[in-house]
């Protein structure tokens, strides 16, 4: 009988994906935390980097055992093995595709496809959090200009090997930007603002779905709340919900 067919949501970028990383290191050293240790994350992290690829993969990817005679220990499963081998497939074609166009290797982003509508492009500025703080703030500067802010746990801030001058895409829902006019007395007290310029506004029952070119270049949609004055043209600002900022490396 053949093997199940695993989930193509499990591959990403194997050079961006730190998850990939450390199954492979798993298989090299037949040890969590051994993986962890070498993939330079904590414990926990590896954890939880493993429990989503294997979620992602739809099959168990890994055997791990407790104490016992031998102590404890874990190994690839046949279904994790044909992942890192699709996974190596996938960064050589990679590779191959970004020479034939004559681009160096990593400056290719390739949007993932998903339900979120904003898809920007920013650099790491700084990272703040206590140290046993289980949530990390994100600061991040956007391309072209703006800065924005992303709260995520430690552990995906070390999958991810966050650092400053690190390269990212910023990945929101349209309805966790708020979009007010220029100088709204109304602005979310703490939060930075982007502005720009309305280029589209799609009227609805109570919110319009507003369609902003931000100062910096990028386009942001999000969603004013009725009434407003805004119009196409109109100088306008937007908020994001720092919760609500997913990252996604870009390399």
């Amino acid at each position: 009988m053949a093997p199940p067919r695993l989930s193509a949501q499990a591959l990403g970028d194997a050079q961006a994906d730190k998850r990939l990383e450390i199954l492979q290191a798993v298989g090299r050293h037949g040890s969590i935390s051994q993986a962890a240790r070498v993939a330079g994350v904590s414990y926990k992290a590896a954890w939880q980097a493993l429990h989503t690829l294997t979620n992602l993969a739809g099959e168990p990817l890994v055997d791990s055992s407790v104490g016992g005679v031998g102590g404890g220990g874990a190994r690839i499963t046949a279904a994790g093995e044909r992942l890192l081998r699709a996974a190596q497939l996938l960064e050589g074609a990679r590779r191959d595709a970004l020479a034939r166009i004559d681009q160096p290797a990593g400056t290719a982003a390739v949007a993932p496809r998903t339900s979120m509508r904003n898809h920007l492009r920013a650099q790491v500025i700084e990272l703040a959090g206590r140290a046993r703080d289980p949530m990390q703030r994100v600061r991040l500067q956007l391309a072209g200009g703006g800065e924005l802010a992303s709260l995520i746990t430690r552990e995906s801030a070390e999958l991810l090997a966050l650092a400053p001058g690190l390269a990212l895409l910023v990945l929101t829902k349209a309805t966790a930007v708020r979009i007010a006019p220029l100088g709204d007395a109304a602005a979310l007290a703490g939060e930075s603002a982007l502005p720009g310029r309305v280029t589209q506004c799609a009227r609805g029952a109570e919110l319009d779905e507003i369609t902003l070119a931000l100062d910096g270049g990028q386009r942001l949609v999000g969603f004013a709340r009725h009434p407003h004055r805004l119009r196409g043209g109109s100088r306008a600002q937007a908020w994001i919900d720092e919760r609500t900022v997913v990252l996604a490396r870009a390399d």
